[in-house]
């Protein structure tokens, strides 16, 4: 099957949403949030979308910067590996359920949040929430125009 853009990335096809994302992107880095955690939550977010392209970009970062490859390939299956730390553990639980709202009616208990708050501070908490908002928009605007994995290789 030949696998074909319906259209130019609309992130970068209108002016402005390429540097307001990468803005917000800056923005959750200068919070302190780990970087190598941020592209595993993305990865674990890509994945439940079934957004190949970001997948396959998001491994790409995170390998640079330096998640091994045991975290790589256990990123879906993380509940069941022993490669994550804690606040991996929860930043990845935050991704899944935050990314799957319809089947989660009462996501983020207030449980899964009390650890969270114990694990980051406000602004890198805050930080998680809106780096999960943001890969969720790209791995949507990737499906509706059937944008291309490998087509974008950071």
């Amino acid at each position: 099957m030949t696998m074909n853009a319906r259209m130019t990335n609309p992130v970068m096809l209108l002016p402005g949403v390429f540097d307001a994302l990468m803005a917000i992107h800056k923005t959750v880095a200068d919070t302190g949030l780990p970087q190598d955690l941020c592209e595993m939550v993305n990865m674990r977010a890509s994945q439940l979308n079934g957004c190949s392209t970001c997948l396959d970009g998001h491994w790409r970062i995170a390998r640079k910067l330096g998640v091994s490859d045991e975290k790589l390939f256990a990123v879906g299956a993380w509940r069941d590996s022993p490669y994550f730390s804690d606040a991996e553990r929860i930043a990845l639980e935050m991704a899944e359920e935050l990314t799957e709202l319809s089947n989660k009616p009462e996501a983020v208990s207030d449980e899964l949040w009390e650890r969270a708050a114990d694990e980051f501070d406000e602004a890198q908490l805050a930080a998680l929430v809106v780096a999960i908002g943001n890969i969720n928009l790209y791995n949507r605007v990737n499906h509706a125009t059937r944008q291309v994995g490998g087509s974008w290789k950071p």
